[in-house]
């Protein structure tokens, strides 16, 4: 019986790991693949016969050469950070204390504002950039990256207040009464009290937010018309597809240097981003 039980274990532990290696496996493909496609020469890269996860040809430094030789790509990584940055610090400014007032107002209409909020994050950018072209146009920040920096709190604060607000609503109420008894006034105790328990989803908002102002092409490509003010998402594809010509190894090294830090952030906050997202999406 106790034999039984013991291979029964193993057996569930072996299973396990099974399917923890292949979701792993399945995970990191994409960056295995785009490091391998960043050292491969094109002869090696396009030659069908040869095998597409092995160097039939010793590796080259070629493709990072013409990245970062060839290309602006340094400039459009730091104006893609410049952007990130101070999107990040607009949205958690405004979505913050939204968030927390919403939560904190009494009756269905502090949820239905929330609700209201979040159906704007879901208008598709499509939509959105004619009229805010004209804003563009009126504020004279046409071909600079300001004109990203106004355009994309547009998207980022509503859905990120809507989240705050359902990470503020499992925060009770007493926590800040009783701060508030013992000498803090609401916004001391909104500081030191309630933000430092809202990490996970003060984490949340500022992943979320940066990974959206990365990846975004659509604004980003009708605002900015000068090779030197593009971002990462547009200056790549731009510089690296002529006609019908990719430069397959170049492409790769761009998307796996401006993918990794991403990804170490989300590896890094993996157990607070997601009960930051759970919370906001369930209590919300």
């Amino acid at each position: 019986m106790a034999t039984g039980q013991a291979l029964h274990g193993a057996g569930g532990k072996v299973a396990n790991f099974g399917i923890i290696a292949a979701f792993a496996a399945f995970a990191a493909f994409p960056f295995a693949w785009m490091l391998i496609t960043t050292f491969k020469r094109t002869g090696d890269l396009l030659d069908p016969n040869h095998n597409p996860f092995l160097y039939s040809q010793p590796p080259t430094l070629e493709n990072l050469r013409v990245l970062f030789n060839d290309t602006l790509f340094v400039r459009w990584a730091g104006n893609t950070m410049f952007i990130g940055v101070l999107v990040v610090l607009i949205t958690l400014l405004i979505a913050v204390p939204a968030g927390y007032s919403l939560a904190r107002l009494t009756g269905a209409i502090g949820e239905q504002l929330g609700v209201a909020m979040f159906l704007t994050y879901l208008v598709p950018p499509t939509i959105l950039f004619i009229p805010l072209s004209r804003v563009v146009s009126i504020l004279h920040l046409q071909d600079s990256p300001w004109a990203l920096v106004l355009v994309y709190p547009s998207f980022t604060i509503p859905f990120c207040t809507w989240l705050m607000m359902g990470f503020f609503k499992v925060i009770p109420k007493d926590v800040e009464e009783a701060a508030m008894i013992d000498g803090l006034s609401r916004f001391g105790a909104f500081v030191r009290v309630i933000l430092p328990m809202s990490i996970a989803g003060l984490l949340t908002v500022v992943i979320f937010t940066f990974t959206l102002v990365l990846q975004e092409f659509v604004y980003a490509l009708t605002f900015i018309s000068s090779a030197k003010n593009f971002t990462v998402s547009v200056g790549v594809p731009s510089f690296l597809v002529r006609g019908d010509v990719y430069f397959w190894g170049s492409l790769m090294a761009a998307c796996f240097i401006a993918s990794v830090p991403i990804a170490f952030l989300y590896n890094l906050f993996v157990d607070r981003f997601i009960a930051g997202f759970t919370v906001g999406a369930v209590k919300g």
